[in-house]
């Protein structure tokens, strides 16, 4: 096992949000993982999850996103997981084309959803990393409807029976996660794991997304609404994807700003309950780096003005998905890292 021994004045990871795949990272820096936002498919050495969507606001048509790290790497692949390491923080992707599952006893959907995670946790396993920090899921057409259920319930179930059949809690200590729907592509999971567990965070303004009734489908989503990590001598705060719910109810019916109020409002209420747990210096909202997806193009201009006056000056992508519910039409998610060093909260 390869262990990273970090110095206080160069951080183990970090996160650029504008990523050049193209150029090689100065120093001893290596890629852990990237993630390719709208744009064509290039030929890369370490995992990328690619997420075909629109992104308003910008002219270009794709945006790298990427994890860095200091010192050595491995690589492999593990069951159709293309992964890489350094010291005791993972990073994988899998695609699943449903297809593959089309003469199964299930819904296709939650036959893939089962085994991309299923595989996932045999790969933490083998390489002695147990803890699930982050998920970004991303599937196509999340709010249709196939064999009398939704697709995205599809996909709840077959995420929790992975990690119950895996002996992972399906409540409580989950990791934080996103799941979106695209035009088209395979069911594509990227993931972030290590060595520690995470501190997961919840909303008060929320019922946890792992107890909600059984209205919203067989399985509860399998996610907790934040997670504090710690890589050696850093503290990562992701928050999941949020959205204009209060209890479990979703709110503002077809009013994307009030959906965008709400959704805000239910990030900064997960960030003040980071903050009391936080073992760093505290997390500013205009410090965060986010992703905002919209279901709805028209609604870039409305979203964009209430979210530039709200957040002055943060990191904020925009992109074209689709949210799990039918009735929500835009998602929040925010993540920031802190060298432990940091004065405390």
């Amino acid at each position: 096992m390869i262990r990273q021994r970090t110095r206080s004045d160069v951080p183990f990871l970090t996160f650029t949000p504008r990523f050049d795949p193209v150029a090689v990272p100065r120093g001893t820096a290596q890629v852990l993982g990237t993630f390719r936002l709208g744009g064509q498919a290039l030929a890369v050495d370490w995992p990328e999850q690619g997420i075909f969507a629109r992104l308003p606001g910008l002219t270009a048509d794709a945006v790298h996103e990427a994890w860095l790290v200091e010192g050595p790497v491995t690589s492999g692949t593990f069951d159709g997981i293309a992964w890489r390491r350094a010291g005791d923080v993972l990073f994988g992707v899998i695609d699943l084309d449903e297809a593959a599952f089309a003469d199964g006893a299930e819904a296709p959907m939650q036959a893939a959803s089962e085994l991309a995670y299923r595989r996932i946790f045999a790969l933490l396993d083998a390489q002695g990393l147990p803890a699930l920090w982050r998920v970004w899921n991303y599937l196509s057409d999340i709010n249709g409807e196939a064999r009398g259920l939704e697709r995205y319930r599809q996909f709840n179930v077959g995420r929790q029976d992975a990690f119950l059949a895996c002996r992972r809690g399906s409540t409580g200590n989950v990791p934080a996660a996103c799941a979106l729907g695209l035009q088209r592509g395979p069911l594509s999971v990227a993931f972030l794991a290590g060595a520690t567990p995470a501190v997961p965070v919840e909303n008060p303004r929320q019922v946890s997304a792992y107890n909600y009734p059984a209205e919203y489908g067989p399985r509860s989503p399998t996610f907790s609404r934040a997670a504090l990590v710690y890589p050696p001598g850093q503290e990562i705060l992701f928050i999941s994807g949020t959205a204009s719910i209060v209890g479990h109810q979703t709110v503002h019916a077809g009013d994307v700003t009030g959906q965008t109020r709400e959704a805000l409002a239910n990030v900064l209420a997960v960030l003040a309950e980071a903050n009391s747990k936080c073992r760093s210096a505290e997390f500013l909202p205009e410090t965060l780096v986010y992703r905002v997806y919209l279901r709805h193009l028209a609604d870039y201009p409305q979203i964009h003005a209430l979210l530039s006056a709200a957040l002055p000056g943060a990191e904020v992508l925009y992109v074209e998905a689709d949210v799990c519910r039918s009735d929500l039409l835009v998602e929040i998610e925010a993540m920031a890292l802190h060298a432990l060093e940091d004065a405390p909260c």
